[in-house]
């Protein structure tokens, strides 16, 4: 299986994987799964560290390189039909980074590892 992580799923599974739920964490060290951090991500992160709203043990891309290396992590990069997804995708909520991180894993069938209960209503495969 695909699995797009959310940017909480990404954060506590290199730092506090205690705080992933038993499935979560089942999937994500599941050999034959492949996970996936977006760009939109490693963009929040990165915003989120700079403002002061996020504090960071590790620079971010040692961070992510290190996840690379420990659990062969991918990287999505954010493309043009990920951006026309949102078109099909209702307001339930106005968070941008999630959005946009739904309309990836619809774009490209990925289970979306995340404890967010705002992302039951659009339809999207969630692993919590």
């Amino acid at each position: 299986m695909k699995l797009l992580l959310d940017t909480h799923t990404f954060l506590w599974l290199d730092g506090s994987p205690e705080q992933l739920s038993p499935v979560a964490l089942s999937a994500c060290e599941e050999s034959g799964n492949q996970l996936y951090l977006s760009v939109v991500s490693a963009w929040e992160i990165q915003i989120k560290h700079q403002i002061n709203r996020l504090q960071l043990d590790v620079p971010l891309d040692k961070m992510i390189q290190g996840q690379r290396f420990t659990n062969d992590l991918n990287i999505l990069s954010v493309e043009l039909h990920h951006i026309y997804m949102l078109q099909q995708l209702p307001l339930h909520h106005n968070d941008p980074f999630d959005r946009l991180l739904i309309a990836q894993a619809k774009a490209e069938h990925m289970q979306l590892v995340s404890a967010d209960g705002r992302f039951e209503p659009y339809l999207v495969d969630v692993i919590w």
